[in-house]
């Protein structure tokens, strides 16, 4: 037994899982009619093998090196082996990685030149292990205010980074500096016109709300979302050869599903919806979305595990194994939103991904304990830990160093 702070103050018991979530409760190993919750899982799933009905990107965070001796406002000390061997086991699940992007602490303790790096790195153990990358393009080299023409030269330099590094698709991420100088969505409609037409290959459009980034308000040209989503669609419809799909993370599902519904013929819609994605991913009858989304950072193995579910047809199946999983992503996705990043890189440290909870930026420190414990309960209780009992070791040190008595 635990005893785990609430936000009201006082600590409540809890009893963590005693089992891998490959096992029952009695120890024994789990069938395989079983998923990793127990229940029924259903038949022809594979064990393996790529994603067949859903390209799958997993936005995977940076681990820090705990032991540099750096500031908050220095440039990031990053552990590139434990970077590195956790995208290492997200290609071994069969999803994509979606590389230096905001789950990566871009804007957000990594600046241009570590995601840079980041991304050769990346992109070269993606070619080595056979893995699919897909890489974030942005301005975030610029600093102060900046001309149209800047911003422009801004994104045309981190484009060259990425298709010379052989780093897969190009993202071309929502810009701070394009939200400050724009004037309305003539600007949006030239920046993007001018960088779709040199674009190698199609490009991910991604559309960041400012629940995620205060500083992209009014983007595309407008705050109302209806007319930014005219601009946003105009920009597609005026390249659709050069756009592969477009991310959509504005945590609103009926316009998400409303603007893939008006896409043209064979570009694609991701999901960057981190409270909606079991039903966006499933669909309608009119469409689905694809995914690229923070949360299958932790939720990798069982995020793929479902979606062979519903390569195999079982749309029951695959929202019987990823709906429970959305009360942890709201949780770790709560308001202040930006601040997600923490409790992915906690959970990936309670996980046994990394030896540490550090962060770039020192941002560990960006949630409360009582967060974080909620965090742990909601990710133990889905089996998310491939060691239960190193998991709540490393909750009960926490604990302690927040001064939690036992």
């Amino acid at each position: 037994m635990i005893r785990l702070p609430q936000e009201d103050g006082e600590l409540r018991p809890y009893e963590p899982r005693t089992q891998p979530p490959g096992l029952l409760a009695s120890g024994e190993p789990r069938p395989p009619g079983l998923s990793a919750g127990g229940e029924p899982r259903p038949s022809g799933l594979s064990a393996g093998g790529p994603l067949l009905s859903r390209t799958v990107f997993s936005a995977a965070h940076v681990v820090a090196d705990p032991y540099a001796d750096t500031t908050p406002d220095a440039p990031a000390a990053v552990d590139w082996d434990a970077t590195l061997a956790f995208r290492r086991h997200l290609w071994s699940h069969g999803l994509g990685v979606a590389e230096a992007m905001d789950t990566a602490q871009r804007g957000m303790g990594l600046d241009w030149a570590g995601a840079a790096e980041l991304i050769r790195r990346s992109a070269a153990e993606a070619r080595a292990v056979g893995g699919r990358i897909a890489c974030g393009v942005g301005t975030d080299q610029l600093t102060g205010p900046a001309s149209l023409a800047r911003i422009r030269t801004a994104y045309e330099e981190q484009l060259a980074v990425v298709e010379e590094s052989g780093g897969g698709q190009a993202i071309l991420m929502a810009s701070r500096a394009l939200a400050a100088a724009g004037r309305g969505p003539e600007d949006y409609l030239d920046v993007y016109g001018h960088l779709l037409r040199q674009a190698a290959e199609p490009v991910i459009l991604h559309w960041l709300g400012p629940m995620f980034d205060p500083a992209l308000e009014g983007y595309w040209g407008s705050p109302d979302l209806d007319a930014a989503t005219e601009t946003f669609l105009e920009v597609v419809a005026a390249h659709p050869d050069k756009v592969d799909g477009v991310k959509i993370s504005l945590l609103d599902a009926g316009r998400e599903v409303a603007l893939r519904r008006r896409l043209p013929e064979g570009v694609r819609c991701y999901t960057g919806d981190d409270f909606h994605y079991p039903e966006l991913i499933a669909g309608d009858e009119h469409g689905f979305s694809h995914a690229l989304l923070g949360i299958f950072d932790p939720l990798g193995p069982l995020a793929a595990e479902a979606v062979r579910v519903l390569d195999t047809g079982d749309t029951a199946g695959f929202r019987t194994l990823l709906d429970p999983t959305v009360e942890l992503s709201r949780h770790l996705f709560r308001a202040p939103t930006r601040f997600y990043k923490t409790g992915v890189v906690f959970l990936a440290w309670l996980a046994g991904h990394q030896d540490h909870f550090a962060m770039v930026g020192g941002l560990q420190s960006a949630r409360s304990l009582p967060h974080l414990a909620r965090a742990y309960e909601l990710a133990d209780g889905l089996g998310l830990f491939p060691d239960p009992e190193l998991a709540e070791a490393r909750m009960r040190s926490l604990l302690t160093v927040y001064g939690v008595p036992r």
